[in-house]
């Protein structure tokens, strides 16, 4: 055979690198364009497609700036001074390779990818004094707190890739229950210093934590004025992990965030989100250790990730009380798909900071492992806003210690856990019911369709108000095994359709003060005088068609 000549071996090589590059862009288009199949296809809303972020081609490394990947030495300035060169240049990708990088804040810029590789692990200085306190936002109220380890506002073109891990220190802020380790590490924490609330039943980090949970309690610090009054309890206000105040085009992309100081994940007030491919982990005690709370966004998703944490894993917000209505800008234009939820107080919450409302959110294909509460909505008097047009589809849970579908108006400020052991799942009101005003929340138009349970204490709970009631929620193709089945208080414009409960108690369903409830298709193994229990001289137009193992149908109808 005759050989090829040199110039003709490099056209073949030429033209073969151009194909293999033609074929990859072709397989990503097609892959691109199945993913955004999957998550636009059928929403039940109009929503533009989210607009993500992009980059000059313009990367640096830490390490050319002095970063130490030893885990001792601190490189806040050369996080910095990296982030500053790439930004003189019009912007670009700030590299952390594999190491063990300890740092201070680190602020962020527009036109930022910060891309930490497989290996690295980078861990925020227990050092408080690094933290300023700025004006900012935390739990719905407009406050002054400590400044977040990655912190930015009003930024545009902002993303944080690779699969590396971001670790907030979070043992170092946090309080920890007594209850809720065992001997062994309660004896070990107290050890490693800290304070011990009078009863022994708290660990606090510092004096100055313990003096402000104590101020907290007696609502003093909402009377603070300046600034400085703050001071003497800044240990007390430990910061979100990652917050991101309005800023566009965002994207968070692979890495794993874990260990926070209270939230993990604070978007707020920001457009055009994508948050995929992620990892949030918390200790399951940690006292306020949200996944993400989305808060007051609009055009978000939020797909193939997983939550394990110490709190709500995936949280929807839009501020608190009179903060969040004059605000005014709800989170809405929200897509979340293929997530996982191994530990959380819920599984994907709404609220109850609210206040701005919520609206156009489509959530599917998600699995909840343990979480407290499946599905859970939440709100009181005083909140006001509007959540409505919410939808939830093909959804999986196990081993649910409460209920699986939660509805709960009175929400006390405790996970429903906390409630129970209580007695403070309240059923009803009592004295004087208020009029509606700017302070009622409404929540009002909401779908959940195929969901299966294996294993809760209750099945489902709807609860209003009697001012204004729950309204308009559809169950549809629901399979759940649980304790007990459902109950609806306070609600209106119900319908429940296709629905199988194995429960261990009796009644099946609950109903009070509750009007034009609509159980079609509700699969029993017998029909008895215990197997619903209807009460409140506020109920009427209820029916509950019973289908037995045969095949044939009950009906029982309040007028």
């Amino acid at each position: 055979m005759n050989k090829l000549n040199f110039k003709t071996r490099q056209m073949i090589l030429i033209l073969s690198s151009l194909l293999i590059t033609f074929l990859s862009a072709c397989t990503r288009a097609g892959e691109n364009a199945a993913l955004t199949e999957y998550l636009y296809h059928g929403l039940e809303f109009d929503m533009p497609v989210v607009k993500e972020p992009s980059f000059p081609d313009n990367s640096v490394s830490i390490i050319d700036f002095g970063a130490l990947g030893d885990g001792r030495h601190l490189n806040t300035n050369a996080f910095a001074d990296a982030i500053e060169a790439v930004t003189e240049k019009g912007g670009g990708t700030v590299i952390i390779p594999p190491g063990i990088w300890l740092t201070g804040p680190v602020i962020l810029k527009s036109n930022l990818r910060i891309h930490a590789e497989d290996g690295a692990l980078v861990i925020f200085s227990p050092d408080k004094s690094l933290y300023p306190l700025i004006e900012t936002s935390f739990e719905g109220y407009d406050t002054y707190r400590c400044i977040s380890p990655i912190y930015g506002k009003d930024l545009e073109n902002i993303a944080f890739t690779g699969k590396g891990v971001w670790d907030g220190t979070g043992e170092a802020w946090r309080p920890v229950k007594k209850e809720k380790l065992t001997s062994m590490q309660w004896k070990e924490l107290v050890g490693s210093g800290g304070i011990i609330s009078e009863d022994g039943k708290i660990w606090y980090p510092s004096e100055s934590y313990k003096r402000g949970h104590e101020m907290s309690e007696m609502n003093v610090p909402v009377q603070f004025r300046d600034i400085s009054e703050f001071e003497s309890i800044r240990d007390f206000l430990r910061p979100v992990m990652v917050s991101l105040v309005n800023c566009r085009k965002v994207l968070l992309d692979g890495p794993v965030f874990q260990n926070s100081p209270a939230w993990c994940l604070h978007p707020l007030m920001c457009e055009d989100l994508t948050i995929r491919n992620i990892s949030v982990k918390n200790p399951w005690y940690s006292q306020n250790g949200d996944g993400i709370d989305i808060e007051s966004c609009k055009n978000t998703l939020l797909y193939n990730s997983n939550f394990d944490v110490g709190d709500d894993a995936i949280c929807i917000k839009s501020g608190k009380n009179a903060d969040g209505r004059k605000r005014g800008k709800p989170t809405e234009n929200l897509i979340i798909r293929n997530c996982i939820v191994y530990h959380g107080h819920g599984g994907v919450t709404i609220g109850s900071e609210m206040s701005g409302g919520v609206r156009n959110m489509s959530v599917a294909d998600c699995t909840f492992m343990g979480t407290d509460v499946g599905l859970r909505f939440k709100s009181n008097r005083g909140r006001g806003g509007v959540v409505e047009n919410i939808w939830f589809d093909n959804i999986r849970m196990t081993n649910i210690p409460t209920q699986a579908v939660s509805f709960n108006l009175y929400y006390g400020g405790l996970s429903v856990s906390d409630m129970l052991a209580e007695g403070k799942n309240i059923e009803t009101t009592t004295g004087e019911i208020p009029p509606v005003t700017e302070e009622t929340p409404h929540f009002r138009n909401i779908t959940i369709r195929n969901l299966t349970c294996r294993g809760a204490l209750q099945a489902i709970y709807l609860q209003g108000l009697p001012e204004l009631n729950l309204e308009n929620v559809t169950l549809e193709n629901i399979d759940i095994q649980a304790e007990s089945g459902i109950v609806c208080i306070d609600a209106s414009k119900i319908k429940i359709k296709n629905i199988h409960l194995t429960v261990g108690t009796m009644p099946l369903v609950r109903i009070l003060n509750s009007s034009s409830v609509d159980i079609q298709g509700l699969k029993v193994n017998e029909i008895n005088e215990t197997i619903f229990e209807v009460a409140g001289d506020k109920s009427r137009e209820i029916r509950i068609e019973f289908v037995k193992p045969d095949g044939t149908t009950h009906v029982k109808t309040i007028e």
